[in-house]
């Protein structure tokens, strides 16, 4: 028996914060896409039961686009359980556009664990609330010779209580053999007990560059009483921030060249955010605009961030009797931070000696 193990999915996520209007538009029409083509990956794997373990959308205002596609997949694989457990995003309108009309193959969880029996193995869940966190653990019972699937949402702690923490101390010694959770947006498989494991599956696409790295859900094969795991990497684009670190280069091409090797490895599809850091001479000759428009045009989306700092060998300058020299004792003499006081003389010595000042 197979299932898939979602989560985070947040389909109908604005995604303005970085994107102009038109890629925030495309790539919502992207997620709903990798949406089906799970859906389809699925039909096509034999998988019994897609597991969505909490928020499959990203709020109150989900368009009736999403909400068709959602339920005309569901409508369409009747062979396919869709086991939803709503979480901390997900809206109520989803439910209601069915209007009473309930799809058999979709399978709903409550305040209360629900379970449901697929001979090789028992799915259940539940959804946590302020007023059932304090206790719904300890009505947790599971019989020690089935493979139980257990699914919650919200953020693991070893022990504790509150909004949304789900205490993995009182899940250990239940007979629980793979805790499917959501919240966490990325990837992480941990042993629970002797038995089982926990398993965050992350979210099927990264939307910003707080959700880098491969992205995707959890694929679990169950055969004689195990429960094996793969991890399926499924996002249509990826998003990558790397870090470049320039110290003592003096030129934009040199630089360039730095971040060409550093991005190298990454799809010309993906989200890439640079940082530029280390120490970089005083006259260095630093464009971050011909850097960044290299990065616009090799990837779909691209910004650069300066974290770079200057190399002032405030020595030499001492007995310097050039403007320069005055100019850079002046500057490094004031109560001006460090930082400040590093741009200031950035942008003086680009000017003295004829550059364009671009910040």
């Amino acid at each position: 028996m197979k299932l898939i193990h979602c989560a985070d999915l947040h389909l109908d996520s604005r995604m303005e914060a970085n994107l102009t209007k038109e890629q925030a538009r495309e790539r919502r029409q992207e997620l709903l896409g990798t949406f089906t083509h799970m859906v389809a990956y699925a039909a096509k794997e034999g998988v019994r039961a897609i597991l969505i373990a909490g928020d499959l959308f990203d709020g109150g205002r989900v368009s009736r686009t999403a909400l068709h596609v959602v339920k005309a997949e569901i409508v369409k694989h009747p062979g396919i359980d869709f086991l939803y457990l709503k979480g901390n995003h997900d809206p109520e309108d989803f439910l209601r556009s069915f209007d009473g009309d309930m799809p058999q193959n979709l399978k709903l969880f409550s305040d209360a664990w629900v379970f449901w029996d697929y001979g090789e193995a028992v799915v259940g869940g539940v959804e946590l609330t302020a007023e059932n966190q304090e206790y719904i653990y300890d009505t947790l019972r599971l019989a020690g010779d089935r493979v139980n699937i257990v699914t919650l949402h919200g953020q693991e702690a070893d022990y504790g209580s509150g909004d949304g923490i789900i205490p993995i101390g009182k899940l250990q010694n239940r007979s629980i053999d793979y805790l499917a959770l959501g919240h966490i947006h990325s990837y992480r498989l941990e042993k629970l007990d002797d038995r089982g494991m926990w398993c965050y599956s992350g979210c099927l696409e990264g939307r910003g560059f707080d959700e880098c790295g491969r992205k995707g859900f959890v694929l679990l094969d169950i055969q004689k009483g195990r429960v094996k795991t793969q991890f399926v990497p499924f996002a249509a684009r990826q998003c990558a921030e790397i870090s470049v670190d320039v110290s003592d280069m003096d030129t934009s091409p040199r630089m360039l060249e730095a971040v060409r090797r550093a991005a190298a490895q990454i799809p010309a599809s993906s989200l890439v955010k640079v940082v530029l850091t280390g120490e970089i001479p005083v006259n260095a000759e630093k464009n971050t605009a011909y850097l960044t428009q290299w990065l616009r045009e090799n990837f779909y989306f691209a910004k650069l961030y300066d974290r770079t700092r200057l190399a002032v060998p405030y020595d030499s300058y001492r007995y310097d009797c050039s403007l320069k020299g005055e100019f850079v004792r002046l500057v490094s003499g004031g109560d001006l931070g460090d930082e400040e006081k590093e741009k200031i003389i950035r942008m003086g010595i680009r000017a003295l000696a004829g550059e364009e000042l671009e910040e």
